[in-house]
């Protein structure tokens, strides 16, 4: 008996194998599943990019990426909102400084979040998963090295920096006190929280990279008051804006390490341990797409600059009547943006696998949307211009100042949306050249040329206008080039 029962002990029966089996999977067993799993996820992303109707699939794409952009926009006006509290326009007049110094991160998160992303899905469309790993993480590994170098440079440059953009011996100090947190102290979250989650929405994981970017801007809301009025004493308020805008991004940078990580078996997005090497041709490409759409946001900023240049002559009033106008067209436009940039993956991966007939669909799709959506804006921009500039600042003159100038600008924003549509697009199917090509005509062959002439020839009025000049112009020019043999041969 006892001898029999240590055979059975010493060759246990086929239904014990099997049990121990399910109790104690072998490792083959778990990286089965785990293949299953990471199989299962990307067949759903599949079926957004590959097959789901073009009005739903842009929907799903979009919608998280137009509530992230006016999140966006809510953590850029809540800055130059509760700075307005003071009263202060010197205090305002900085913080508009300040925006164009964030456009410049931003421009250096689009290197790589845009030219990575875009490349990264067109890869993943062409059935290469293990080159789109590579891109993705090179692409965040670098936007890192590139955020710390950038904010050495403002650091060591930070007096010269503020007075080419336009500070005055009023709003200098205020200038230096709001940069030194957002970009000395806080670049690398910055730019770190910007590009990741354009990875992670060209991985078709929009509502991740939504959830990252509200949490950090509704943070920063409820930072600002706290930071300005409670914790800080009167006349730090500036600089209490600046600490909230960098410990919200430091908050969302953490967030979007923690999605990187529980995605790494699922997407080919991954925390880079080292700077990976992709091949030339690769490196040409990101480049190629990233470096124009970087150079897209300069320009932006470049205009920006002599725009505040400009207005400043006229007084330290109408600088921040036009600060709070430019940040009232951000509304549209991010809404816009948001759109455009939840079309791209879509786009670049049909690119990739060679469905011309969808990636029509949705770039078609995508250009009424923004159009219509503009256009309800400037309705609302001209009836309701007063009450508008008035939430921002109750100061009469500031009020009076900042009507005129939106009035004016925002007859623009139709011909600017389609814009941006076209240079999306472009970005989308990898043709950076043509995307540089149109930005360089908007910004240095219109619009700047055009801010100066108008200003000198029409005073005010002139300059107010240049921007709907130049866009109106810009739109003619932009439909012979993308329906030109040169274009299709880039």
């Amino acid at each position: 008996m006892n001898e029999e029962g240590t055979k059975k002990q010493d060759n246990p029966s086929n239904e014990e194998v099997r049990t121990n089996k399910q109790e104690n999977p072998s490792d083959e067993e778990v990286r089965t599943n785990k293949q299953k799993s990471s199989s299962s996820g990307r067949n759903e992303k599949n079926e957004l990019f590959e097959t789901m109707e073009p009005g739903k699939a842009l929907a799903l794409m979009a919608l998280p990426t137009v509530a992230s952009q006016m999140i966006i926009l809510i953590y850029n006006l809540a800055d130059t909102w509760f700075i307005g509290r003071t009263n202060n326009p010197y205090m305002i007049g900085a913080s508009s400084l300040g925006l164009s110094i964030y456009l410049a991160e931003v421009a250096l998160a689009n290197v790589f979040g845009t030219g990575g992303g875009s490349l990264m899905v067109r890869l993943a469309g062409e059935q290469k998963p293990e080159d789109a790993r590579k891109v993705a993480s090179y692409s965040l590994a670098m936007s890192a090295v590139t955020a710390f170098a950038f904010s050495l440079i403002v650091f060591l440059f930070l007096d010269p920096i503020l007075l080419l953009l336009g500070a005055s011996e009023n709003t200098l100090t205020y200038g230096r006190q709001y940069v030194f947190m957002t970009t000395v102290i806080g670049g690398i979250p910055t730019v770190l929280s910007m590009c990741m989650p354009q990875l992670l929405r060209n991985s078709g994981y929009a509502k991740e990279a939504g959830i990252g970017v509200g949490m950090g801007s509704f943070l920063n809301v409820y930072l600002d008051p706290l930071f300005m009025f409670v914790l800080f004493p009167k006349g730090w308020e500036v600089i209490g804006a600046g600490v909230a805008t960098m410990l919200s991004n430091v908050v969302s940078m953490i967030y979007f390490i923690i999605v990187f990580r529980e995605l790494r078996d699922k997407t080919v997005l991954s925390l880079p341990r080292r700077i990976e090497r992709i091949t030339p041709d690769q490196k040409q490409s990101l480049y190629m797409v990233g470096i124009p759409a970087a150079f897209a946001i300069f320009l932006f900023d470049l205009v920006a600059m002599v725009t505040n240049r400009i207005t400043v002559t006229y007084g330290d009033i109408p600088l921040a009547a036009m600060g709070i106008v430019t940040k009232l067209e951000r509304i549209p436009v991010n809404i816009g943006l948001g759109v455009c940039l939840g079309m791209v993956p879509l786009v670049a991966y049909n690119y990739g696998s060679g469905n011309k007939e969808r990636m029509g669909k949705i770039s078609s799709l995508s250009r009424t949307v923004v159009v219509s959506f503009s256009m309800i804006c400037v309705a609302l921009f001209l009836i309701f211009a007063e009450k508008i500039v008035g939430s921002f600042i109750s100061n009469e003159e500031t009020i009076q100042w900042g009507c005129r100038f939106l009035r004016g600008r925002c007859i623009a924003l139709p011909f600017m949306m389609l814009g941006y549509q076209a240079v999306n697009y472009m970005n989308a199917i990898g043709k950076g050249k043509v995307s540089f090509l149109l930005a360089i005509i908007r910004h240095i062959v219109l619009i700047i040329p055009l801010t100066m002439i108008m200003n000198h020839l029409w005073g005010i009025n002139g300059l107010i206008w240049s921007l709907v000049v130049s866009d109106v112009l810009n739109t003619m020019i932009r439909w012979f080039i993308l329906r030109s043999n040169w274009c299709k041969n880039m």
